[in-house]
Parts: C-alpha cells; sequence; structure tokens
C-alpha cells in the first residue's frame, strides 16, 4: 500500500509542477520517480507470470507505460501506473484484514477454563485441552469456553455472536450453550460437548475461510479478456515490426509503425473507460454513507438478482422494545399501572429485557415509585417490594412455578402463549404471587426496513429472503410486517451459507446484508456481502464487500441502482474507447498513421472516456439511484 501512495503522491507532484510550467527535467524526474515506486511491484508480478507461461495484463500496462513515456508520454504512463498500482494495493489489504479478522474470531472463546474434578476441586486448564465429558464452572460475566449443556445452575447467556438472537437466552439445566457466549449473572456448570476445535465459533471461521477461497476470483468485465488481448497485441506488435523488415521497409519506419501501433492499441483508454466510472461510483456511495470496497464489488452489486436480508440488527434495531400490555381483567391495574409498577420493580436490573420496560414506561410519563427488597433470580427474574405490592416479574414458566394457581392462570397461559406465537417475547407479572398483566416484548424494526424490502424487490423483480437464527413464530412476525414471505428461521452459520448457494444455483447472484459474526459466513459465500456498520462485528465488516456505515437500509437499493448505471457508463465508454482503438489501429496497419496523431487520437479518447465516467461524481446520481432508477 505505501509504494502505491508514494506513487500517486510522486505522481501528482509531477503533474502539478508540469501545470505550473516547472522545468520539465524536474517533472520528468517526478514521473519517472512514480513509474518505478508503483510500477516495480506489478512489473515483477508480470515477470514471474511470464516464466509460467502467461501474459499478465500488469506487464503489459508497465510496458505500455515505458513505451509512452519513450515517445513522451511520460504523464500518461504515470496515470496508468498509479491505477493499477492502488487497485493491485487495496485488493490485498482488504485480503489481509479478513485474514486478520477470522483469526481473531477464535479469540471470542476464552484461552482457559475452569474444570471441575469428581471430588469438587478447581483447576484452571487451557480451553483447547478440554475433552468430551468434562464440566466446567462459568462464572457470572465470563465467556463459554466450549459447546456444551447446562448440568447445574441458571443464567442468561447472550448468544447473538453465533444465532443472531436479539436478547440473552434464559439457560437452565439441560440447554445448549456454545463456546465463546458471554454469560451473565448467573453461575453455569457446563458439560463439554464438543472439542474446541470442533466448536460452533471455529467451524464459523473454517466456513468463512472456505467460502473466500472456493469463491470465484471476482474479474472486471475489462479483466476478463485481458489475457487473449495481451497477448494479440504483443504479436501483433511484433509482426508489425518485423514483417516490413522482411520486405525491405527501413528500420526506423518499421520501428515507428510499431511503437505507433503499441501505443493506439494499449489498453488504456480501456482501462480508463472502466475505472473511472465505477471509482467515480464509490466516491459518490462513500459521500452518502456506503463504503464499496473495490471497482470490482461496486460492477459486481449491479448484476444481482435476489436480496437475502439478516434479521437481528439489520431488518431490526437489535434492541427490545415494549410492543403490547395485557393487564388481567381481575387484577386490581390499568395497563399504565402494571406497566408503572413493573417497571420500578425491574429499574435496578441490568437485564435487556427490564431496560426496555423501564424505557416504555418514561416514554409513557409515568413516574416510577422506588423499589425496596429487590432481588434477582437469573434465568428466572425479578422480585421487589413496590407500594406495599410484592410484585415477581419473569418468564412464563418461571412464574407459573412461583404463582399460586387462581382462575386467572389459565387466563395468563393463554395470552402469554399468543404472544409468543406471534414471535413477542412474553413476560408475566405476579402481584401477591397471583397473575395481574403480560407484557409482550418485541426487537425495534428499523423505519426504513419496509420502504427497502419494497425498493430491492422492484430493482431486482424478485422477493428478498429473510434468513435468520431466531426462532420461527419472531421471524414470521418480522417478515410479515416489512413484506417478505420467504422466510428461512432457526438457521446456524453453516445453514445460512447452505441457503445461500442454494438460491445462487443456476445463475442466481444473491447479496446478502447482515451484520454479525454469524452472518460472516454467509457474506463471504454471497455473491456479494453489504454489512450493517454502526453496530456490526469485525469480522463481518471486514469479510463484506460493501459496509453500510451509518445503518441506513435505504442505502442498499441505492447503491444497487447506481452500480446498474455505473455499468451502463462503463458499456458506453467501451464502445466508445473500441471505436477510437478500432479506427486507429486500421489506419497505422493499412495507410499511415503519423505518431502525433496516433497520440492524439489515443489520448483523445482517454480524455472522452474519463470525462463520461466522472458525471457519476455528481449528486445528481446518487439522488436518481435513491429514487432507484435502475
Amino acid at each position: 500500500m505505501r509504494w502505491a501512495a508514494a506513487a500517486l503522491v510522486l505522481f501528482l507532484a509531477g503533474l502539478a509542477a508540469q501545470l505550473l510550467g516547472g522545468p520539465g527535467w524536474l517533472w520528468w524526474a517526478l514521473y519517472l520517480a512514480g513509474y518505478v515506486t508503483g510500477g516495480w511491484e506489478p512489473g515483477l508480478a508480470g515477470l514471474k507470470a511470464l516464466r509460467d507461461k502467461t501474459l499478465d495484463v500488469d506487464l503489459l500496462m508497465v510496458v505500455a507505460a515505458i513505451g509512452a513515456a519513450a515517445i513522451g508520454q511520460v504523464m500518461d504512463g504515470g496515470l496508468l501506473i498509479v491505477i493499477f498500482a492502488t487497485s493491485g494495493a487495496l485488493e490485498a489489504l482488504a485480503t489481509a484484514r479478513t485474514e486478520d479478522s477470522v483469526r481473531g474470531l477464535l479469540d471470542l472463546a476464552p484461552d482457559t477454563a475452569t474444570r471441575l474434578s469428581v471430588d469438587g476441586g478447581e483447576e484452571t486448564v487451557r480451553a483447547v485441552d478440554l475433552e468430551v465429558g468434562d464440566v466446567v464452572l462459568v462464572r457470572p460475566g465470563e465467556r463459554i469456553a466450549a459447546d456444551g449443556a447446562v448440568v447445574a445452575g441458571a443464567s442468561e447467556v447472550d448468544q447473538a455472536t453465533i444465532t443472531g438472537e436479539p436478547l440473552p437466552a434464559d439457560k437452565t439445566a439441560g440447554d445448549e450453550v456454545f463456546a465463546g457466549t458471554l454469560n451473565g449473572t448467573g453461575s453455569l456448570r457446563v458439560r463439554v460437548d464438543r472439542r474446541a476445535a470442533d466448536s460452533v465459533v471455529a467451524r464459523i471461521a473454517t466456513l468463512v475461510e472456505e467460502a473466500s477461497q472456493t469463491k470465484a476470483k471476482a474479474q472486471l468485465f475489462v479483466e476478463k479478456v485481458e489475457q487473449r488481448y495481451s497477448i494479440g497485441m504483443v504479436v501483433v506488435t511484433i509482426a508489425v515490426f518485423v514483417l516490413p523488415l522482411l520486405w525491405g521497409a527501413a528500420l526506423q519506419d518499421s520501428l515507428l509503425r510499431a511503437m505507433t501501433f503499441m501505443i493506439v492499441a494499449s489498453p488504456c483508454a480501456v482501462v480508463l473507460a472502466t475505472m473511472p466510472p465505477l471509482l467515480a461510483a464509490i466516491a459518490n456511495a462513500g459521500r452518502h454513507g456506503v463504503l464499496v470496497k473495490s471497482a470490482v464489488v461496486m460492477e459486481q452489486l449491479g448484476t444481482t438478482t435476489q436480496v437475502a436480508f439478516d434479521k437481528t440488527g439489520t431488518l431490526t434495531r437489535g434492541a427490545p422494545e415494549l410492543a403490547e400490555i395485557h393487564a388481567l381483567p381481575a387484577a386490581p391495574f390499568t395497563e399504565n399501572g402494571l406497566l408503572r409498577l413493573a417497571a420500578a420493580a425491574e429499574h435496578p436490573s441490568e437485564h435487556p429485557l427490564a431496560a426496555a420496560i423501564v424505557r416504555a414506561a418514561r416514554a409513557r410519563g409515568l413516574v416510577l415509585p422506588p423499589a425496596a427488597e429487590f432481588s434477582a433470580q437469573p434465568g428466572r427474574g425479578v422480585a421487589a417490594l413496590v407500594e406495599g405490592h410484592h410484585l415477581q416479574i419473569g418468564s412464563l414458566s418461571a412464574m407459573l412455578a412461583a404463582s399460586e394457581v387462581t382462575a386467572e392462570t389459565a387466563d395468563t397461559v393463554a395470552m402469554a402463549e399468543a404472544l409468543q406465537d406471534r414471535g413477542l417475547t412474553a413476560v408475566v407479572v405476579l402481584c401477591e404471587r397471583r397473575p395481574a398483566g403480560v407484557l409482550g416484548i418485541a426487537d425495534q424494526v428499523r423505519a426504513e426496513a419496509v420502504a427497502t424490502v419494497a425498493a430491492v424487490t422492484r430493482l431486482t423483480g424478485t422477493e428478498p429472503v429473510l434468513l435468520t437464527g431466531d426462532n420461527q413464530a419472531t421471524a414470521a412476525r418480522l417478515a410479515t410486517r416489512v413484506g417478505i414471505t420467504d422466510v428461512r428461521a432457526g438457521l446456524l452459520p453453516e445453514d445460512k451459507v447452505t441457503a445461500v448457494r442454494e438460491l445462487q444455483a443456476g445463475d442466481g447472484r444473491v447479496t446478502v446484508v447482515g451484520d454479525g459474526i454469524n452472518d460472516a459466513p454467509a457474506l463471504a459465500a454471497a455473491h456479494a456481502g453489504i454489512a450493517m456498520g454502526g453496530a456490526g462485528s469485525d469480522l463481518a465488516l471486514q469479510t463484506a464487500d460493501a459496509v453500510v456505515v451509518r445503518d441506513d437500509l435505504t442505502t442498499i437499493p441505492a447503491v444497487i441502482a447506481l452500480s446498474r448505471r455505473a455499468r451502463r457508463v462503463v458499456t458506453a465508454n467501451l464502445v466508445i474507447a473500441a471505436a477510437f482503438i478500432t479506427g486507429l489501429v486500421l489506419w497505422d496497419l493499412i495507410g499511415t498513421l503519423p505518431l502525433p496523431l496516433g497520440v492524439a487520437g489515443h489520448e483523445g479518447s482517454t480524455v472522452i472516456v474519463g470525462l463520461n465516467g466522472l458525471r457519476l461524481l455528481r449528486a445528481a446520481a446518487w439522488n436518481r439511484a435513491g429514487r432507484h432508477d435502475a
């Protein structure tokens, strides 16, 4: 990257010196220094490819740049060097960052664990040394060291990194837990069911690596024909030089004709026909909150045939909100009264559900009375004394175990189960051990989700798919709200990869939008991956091909539409460049093309396609894309 940056600085310095009328030797020296700093890596790579009997376009560009300098067009050659050096450096940087993030993923699981012996003793061991059947102690706030099952204790575990669930899951004896997930306020004893190398978090790292390696190497359109074009150009250049000599032409005339051919046939205009529109589109998208990592990605986004959305943190904000309040008819409270007392009891708690209840009460302007005798039971709920009322708040199963059986019990069960069937989390409130009401809590849907789903449907002609690790009821509720009918729920990371590959069977080109570690394998396997930047995991941000920096979903259809427009501009530019190259080449082969005129025609086509591509820098281009004019 530093060599590419140095080449760019030297090129700009040379250009400034030339435009300001500086001495010729100065700007020539600056340009040539840029040739060396930016050209040695692609030149060396091209020579290595040549040794393997492959003609690399990078080598061809270096030769074309040297040829341009040989006939006095040193600035044009410097521009080619900068473009290719920068492109190669960005690709290498993206690859290195992804590899670093995959290695960092394995750091989620702790290095050590507290293993319990048969006699109850404790010893600290390396997590990689844990064997199947070992029992480990997980204290409050610790990360779980291995995949396994809870054998004793109760707590809530944040396992969003694995399943994408927005809320911590209550865990008691018999429940499954995963390495790398975060334990809450309780203590757990976990029996190890998988070795460290076989854990879910290790499999995620493997999936990302495999998907990145097996994913076909993406290329720009112009790169797909570079090998044949490069070979053809070299062969014809040699022929243009050698054949006239065999027929008795003068050496100087043959050399001049061959040099003219190499200049007018070199793919400078073709390269500039492709890169400026895509780079301009990248810059425009960046100004509006979408980081597209390369020109290849910008080109690929426009070919999307279907979009697959993650749920938590993508279509939703990943933060719970109170959606419904149901006070039982026999309870002595109105809805606001029930919410006021429940929020007062939950106020000392650190649980995300408690925070959602407190926020809802404050949003309604309710004044919370103080709570006394507060206690929290991990995985079960809280209890407190509020204004003389003994309140207990928790899950349906925990509250049924703690309450007296009354006439309201059946109503409470029916009400809670109805909420759960609709994808909400049911929180039961007891007053004096008798059911008083049920609160329904859901993840917050992003305000722009409905419009975004409709927009990508119009753009691609195919309805999006919802891929989530959350349960079916919750996923179906969200899908109904945003307008998605194809819902695939309860998916682990490898299941998401399988789903993406199924969608891409045939000629499908799926763009996956996600934010979590569990989304990273699917982002890597997809035709294009887009990560939500606000709360996205490091692995997702590095694996994705593009990042929505401000978490604005409406930019996703906008950047797809902008990509499609950039592809149309590229096509138009290629037609212009091909017409100029064909005309100049035929003139040189059939007639006698003066070198200055050949250079002028070549540079003229370069300027035309370059200016045409730069139109995508204008704000109007993004505004048009924002209207989803594909």
